[in-house]
């Protein structure tokens, strides 16, 4: 029998792009001002949601990500690397969201979802790294979880079997299903793009995306139900506005700093071996290497 796994995936800004307006007055991230892109771990996540997919026939993967309009692009890169669905938790109500706010959301669009055997999600975001969200949706689910996996190894008779990388070595543990799975950098690598899934999916949308795009457009949406892509509000969803936004994020930033690094000295060297040669010599004394 078949496993229903949900990914929860985030767009993030790319934090190498990081500049003087990446911080806005109230503390809040800037995302207009920096690329978006796929969160790193909920990549390494999504890869194995799509590995059990393939080992267990009748599987299905669906996407489940918070963020603007944009967001949608995530949920279109899952469908491109192989995931069946997706849902785009999108309101102006959300914005602002700390971990708890955040994972209260994401934890009632999972309520309404329903069926579902497994959630999958990067152990950390890199804008904001701090490894909560995951484990809160677990707490505010009620469910077990098992964070730092590197490998999920297997997922049948209501049992999962998860291989974890610690900081002092590896170890395997068993747990229940369902449960919340968090999962490591140091895990496999997603696959790219198929070529196929890609012209399949290139026209997925949402309903506020399908109502700028042009006629043509909308009616192959409505030929080919699978270019959906569901986008629900606060409404759909059944929150509690007291537990959305910045009114439901006790997190708060005291103090913004930009800190710029700059080089104290250079050295400038010719292409001769005995220039290379120093050079190591003095990384080695100063332990930079070696």
């Amino acid at each position: 029998m078949g496993l229903k796994i949900i990914v929860l995936a985030k767009q993030v800004p790319d934090t190498r792009n990081v500049g003087k307006d990446a911080m806005k007055a109230d503390g809040t991230v800037n995302r207009a001002a920096l690329p978006a892109i796929f969160n790193p771990e909920d990549l390494n996540a999504l890869e194995q949601a799509l590995r059990l997919k393939e080992k267990y026939k009748g599987s299905t993967v669906t996407v489940l990500t918070m963020g603007p309009g944009r967001a949608a692009d995530i949920i279109r890169e899952g469908l491109f690397r192989g995931a069946d669905d997706g849902y785009l938790l999108t309101d102006r109500a959300f914005a602002g969201s700390d971990t708890l706010a955040t994972s209260y959301a994401i934890s009632c669009a999972v309520r309404k979802i329903k069926s579902f055997d497994l959630i999958l999600a990067g152990r950390q975001a890199i804008d904001g790294d701090t490894a909560q969200v995951g484990p809160q949706v677990a707490e505010k689910l009620n469910l077990p979880q098992i964070t730092y996996a590197e490998e999920i190894l297997k997922a049948e008779k209501g049992k999962i079997l998860v291989k974890r990388r610690l900081e002092r070595g590896v170890e395997t543990v068993e747990g229940p299903l369902p449960c919340v799975v968090t999962v490591n950098g140091s895990a496999a690598p997603c696959r790219p793009r198929a070529a196929k899934l890609l012209m399949k999916y290139k026209h997925a949308k949402t309903m506020s995306e399908k109502q700028s795009q042009s006629e043509d457009y909308i009616d192959m949406s409505a030929d080919r139900p699978y270019l959906n892509i569901a986008e629900w509000s606060v409404n759909d969803v059944e929150t509690d506005d007291k537990w959305l936004g910045l009114a439901g994020s006790p997190t708060k930033v005291k103090k913004i700093e930009n800190v710029v690094f700059q080089a104290k000295e250079s050295k400038v060297l010719s292409g001769s071996d005995k220039d290379i040669e120093e050079l190591m010599k003095e990384l080695i004394l100063n332990h930079t290497i070696g």
